[in-house]
């Protein structure tokens, strides 16, 4: 049973900065692929970052030179380094694991 287990998330200003992270249990995942998605209100889930089992990683042009996705295959986690954010960044973000596995998502409120 996988499982993915997304931490990390909160209020935070607007050009402040947010570490999520997600840890993955049931296997050993270092030649999954590993992504970020987000969904806001009234709005289709959209692919922020992903990073695949070489370590190279992809963004979505509204986050890149901004956010960084890493990963840690010795502990099975993923992670997402948010830094200048914006309120346009709000949403509840979600891990997710090749080849259709989602975690429960965590939120992100960028408000002043």
């Amino acid at each position: 049973q996988v499982q993915l287990v997304e931490s990390g998330g909160g209020l935070v200003q607007p050009g402040g900065s947010l570490r999520l992270s997600c840890a993955a249990a049931g296997s050993s995942f270092r030649f999954n692929n590993m992504a970020w998605y987000r969904q806001a209100p009234g709005k289709q889930r959209e692919l922020v970052a992903n990073i695949f089992s070489s370590g190279n990683p992809n963004y979505a042009d509204s986050v890149k030179g901004r956010f960084t996705i890493s990963r840690d295959n010795a502990k099975n986690m993923v992670f997402l380094q948010m830094n200048s954010l914006k309120p346009e960044d709000t949403a509840i973000y979600y891990c997710f694991l090749t080849p259709n596995y989602w975690g429960q998502g965590t939120q992100v409120t960028v408000s002043s």
